[in-house]
């Protein structure tokens, strides 16, 4: 029963330090749309001139892509989990800020590589509906149509803070003992971005999946014929 009130404070401390890193990364962090389409079509020779495009690219292909995204992300994590994780508790905080711009780069190439621009706010939303289905978070349709982006973007925040609080706080406690925790970070930060990233292409491989065969019914419906 002692250990309840930490526990707590734990809690209620990591959940403000994960709404504080993904509040500052929404606002700095952002890969740019145009550059990352150059990227995808250098590197995977990517057979598409446009984000629209994309809806004629074999899923499979996109699918190759979008682990491969992962994979990189998680080792980026992994190595970053390691360095900082040697300070243990201590680093906590400089570990939650770099953790949730990696995450949040990743989920926005996810974004990109299925087809979802976000340049306008309703996308910008989209987007982090997205994140919020990363973090195990499901939020309304109804939800997101009432608010605007700038109250919407925060409501979110805080709710993707209050379902990983709780996780981290079970996962990370062992980093309350320096040495042990360097390894340990890396496996927690592998653990979280690759966990993040698979709900994110189940998510968004969904989308594009329903916007694809909307394309192609739109396409073999055949116009009415004139009136004799």
């Amino acid at each position: 029963m002692t250990d309840h009130p930490r526990k707590s404070w734990m809690r209620r401390g990591v959940e403000a330090a994960v709404r504080s890193a993904f509040m500052k990364a929404y606002s700095t962090v952002k890969v740019n749309p145009e550059k990352y389409l150059e990227h995808l079509r250098m590197a995977y020779n990517l057979p598409a001139a446009t984000y629209q495009g994309m809806y004629s690219v074999d899923p499979a292909m996109l699918d190759h892509i979008a682990e491969q995204t992962i994979r990189a992300h998680t080792r980026l994590a992994t190595v970053e989990g390691a360095g900082l994780g040697l300070g243990g508790m201590f680093t906590m905080l400089p570990d939650l800020g770099i953790l949730a711009a990696i995450t949040l780069r990743m989920i926005q190439k996810l974004s990109l590589i299925y087809g979802f621009p976000y340049n306008t706010e309703e996308e910008e939303a989209e987007l982090w509906v997205a994140a919020a289905s990363a973090a195990g978070v499901d939020i309304s349709r109804e939800i997101l149509e009432k608010q605007l982006v700038s109250k919407f973007v925060p409501r979110v925040i805080q709710r993707i803070a209050v379902s990983a609080s709780a996780e981290i706080v079970e996962k990370w406690a062992a980093r309350l003992i320096p040495l042990v925790s360097s390894a340990i970070g890396a496996g927690l930060n592998h653990y979280f971005v690759k966990l993040w990233g698979e709900r994110a292409i189940g998510h968004f491989r969904e989308k594009h999946l329903q916007m694809r065969a909307q394309q192609i019914n739109s396409k073999v419906r055949l116009p009415a014929l004139p009136a004799s």
